[in-house]
């Protein structure tokens, strides 16, 4: 990394929040991934703008992390600076039934405060491992829930390297995908419009959701939750056990025998474990039914 570089990055995050080949499997659900060139953590949304306009001018890569919930990092590292939110954790209810939440805050944390104050709709995203931030990007849904339901509107770092506001209405999201991360907005809030409930019935709810995924995901494994986007008209997960992937591995990484369309690390897998793993799924599933599987993991750095 350019010392330049850093020295200009001191001057607007501080240096306690500055780390040098920080280790990223700390900040990954798989657990795996080897060491950023930078690793920062800004204090709050000016922090986040700052450190986004300067990396920019400079032309430097870098990668906003929210909780590491939907992403593989290669063993080598990252050659760039990861920006992490998890400062940007403020959470408040405003106008009765809306919920403002900064990009660090966890959907559980969210879903918690609406439970607690009666408000319904979010019920969904409880057991969602993210950020609201990174939900925003990919549109994170659940059992039929989705945020582009719930959204009002999201607070971004635009391109041009202003805070915009853009309503939930266009967003542009899709399924797993938004116009926020075609066009490489930073997320730093959301506003999510709930409604009025009673509270032991979205307790109730979201106790039968997390019964589901408890029943049904490998949750006691490192994993980036589904590895694979639902392939229209198919279910990625049919597809792999049709293919007779179900428990297939390589190295320490293993298509769940509980749940095949998750990756899991199972035995201290490697990123390249678990990347290999992904390609070979995606060759037999192909040979098998012709249908292409697209990850929906992020791959970051050098495979």
């Amino acid at each position: 990394m350019n010392s330049e570089v850093i020295e200009g990055l001191k001057e607007l995050v501080p240096e306690k929040d500055i780390i040098i080949d920080e280790l990223m499997s700390r900040h990954t659900t798989f657990r795996t991934g080897g060491p950023a060139s930078l690793f920062l953590r800004p204090e709050d949304e000016e922090g986040a703008l700052k450190a986004v306009r300067y990396l920019r001018q400079k032309g430097q890569p870098f990668f906003i992390l929210g909780n590491g919930s939907n992403l593989l990092v290669s063993d080598k590292g990252y050659h760039g600076v990861i920006i992490s939110l998890e400062n940007l954790n403020d959470l408040r209810i405003e106008d009765d039934t809306a919920v403002v939440a900064e990009a660090g805050v966890l959907n559980s944390a969210i879903a918690s405060l609406a439970r607690d104050n009666s408000l319904s709709g979010f019920e969904f995203a409880a057991g969602i491992p993210g950020t609201i931030g990174g939900a925003m990007i990919m549109n994170a849904g659940a059992y039929g829930g989705e945020m582009k339901d719930i959204t009002e509107s999201v607070r971004v770092i635009s391109p041009d390297g202003g805070i915009d506001i853009i309503p939930g209405s266009d967003c542009g999201f899709g399924y797993r995908t938004s116009a926020l991360k075609r066009g490489g907005f930073v997320v730093t809030s959301a506003k999510l419009k709930l409604s009025k409930g009673d509270s032991e019935a979205i307790a109730a709810t979201m106790k039968e959701l997390a019964l589901k995924r408890k029943e049904k995901q490998p949750l006691e494994y490192p994993s980036a939750g589904s590895t694979f986007k639902r392939p229209e008209g198919h279910f990625a997960g049919k597809l792999i056990e049709d293919a007779g992937l179900r428990g297939f591995t390589v190295g320490g990484a293993q298509v769940s025998e509980k749940h095949c369309g998750f990756v899991i690390n199972k035995d201290n897998a490697t990123s390249a474990d678990i990347y290999n793993l992904i390609l070979e799924v995606k060759k037999r599933v192909f040979a098998a039914s012709g249908v292409t599987l697209e990850p929906e993991v992020i791959m970051l750095g050098d495979f």
